[in-house]
């Protein structure tokens, strides 16, 4: 069976200039919001204060303000270095693959994670970006799982190998961490992929050779005919038709050739008698 080559387009000229452009898109948003963060956190320098009234303050009504401002609000320069790399990567994976979803997603991941905080964490100042990279972590995770395409896949795995640990910092390990900003980031992430992993268009699929071969004996198979078997002849041309080198007209079709009779051989009797002995001497 001969199948067509099918050619791949990806590394045309036009396609890499437009994943770059994606790629350049989604890093600026990533930039953007590490720089505010940055930001407020040189404003804290430099004005020698400290903005923990903009954390999340559980149960308190002042405290939900938090719920905005926590996140761009961290303790101290480790905090802040400790998050800024994963909020970068993920913001950038997130917005690269699935833009459509992460502009719903992240804003979700935001507030809702402070909301949970704020209704269900313990009696302390919650703040940090933490709860915002373990959202994204999650949510490109299941994005992997729900849409099955190449980009989401490869995101996904990636995520999970540069930053599955962040699972295990959701259960309470460490008394000065909040593994309810962790906890309800993640949940709030997991639901943003529910909700919105179709939003976004899949990426065109490539088509196999195998692919087609199914196909084809599909459509076959739709028409009773079996693809292993060979077709049946229309027009069988004789091996010899007599001397005359062919028929002239349709008169002649049925003619019986006449073959000359092979001569009949007789078998000459056999002598019962044994032939004499020699009686020469010798």
């Amino acid at each position: 069976m001969d199948i067509p080559q099918i050619s791949d387009d990806a590394l045309s000229p036009a396609n890499v200039r437009r994943d770059r452009r994606a790629w350049a898109r989604a890093f600026k948003y990533a930039a953007i919001t590490l720089l505010a963060i940055w930001s407020v956190f040189g404003l804290e320098q430099l004005l020698d204060t400290r903005f923990s009234a903009l954390a999340v303050h559980p149960g308190k009504l002042w405290g939900l303000i938090g719920v905005i401002t926590a996140p761009l609000i961290h303790a101290d320069l480790g905090h802040i270095v400790a998050n800024s790399p994963a909020l970068i990567a993920l913001m950038t994976l997130a917005f690269y693959s699935v833009p459509r979803a992460a502009r719903r997603a992240l804003p979700l991941i935001w507030v809702l994670s402070g909301l949970g905080v704020w209704l269900f964490a313990r009696s302390s100042a919650h703040l940090g970006a933490s709860g915002v990279t373990h959202g994204l972590m999650a949510f490109l995770f299941l994005l992997g799982i729900l849409r099955r395409d190449r980009i989401a896949i490869a995101v996904s795995l990636a995520v999970f190998f540069l930053y599955g640990g962040m699972l295990l910092s959701t259960l309470p390990r460490e008394q000065h961490i909040s593994f309810e900003y962790h906890f309800f980031g993640a949940v709030a992430g997991a639901i943003g992929a529910l909700l919105w992993f179709r939003l976004d268009p899949r990426p065109p699929k490539r088509i196999y050779s195998y692919e087609l071969e199914e196909a084809e004996d599909a459509a076959l198979d739709r028409l009773g005919v079996d693809p292993l078997e060979p077709p049946s002849p229309e027009d069988v041309q004789p091996l010899w038709e007599g001397p005359q080198g062919g028929r002239a007209d349709d008169q002649r079709r049925g003619v019986i050739l006449q073959f000359p009779r092979r001569p009949e051989q007789r078998d000459e009797p056999l002598d019962p008698s044994p032939p004499e002995p020699d009686q020469r001497l010798h």
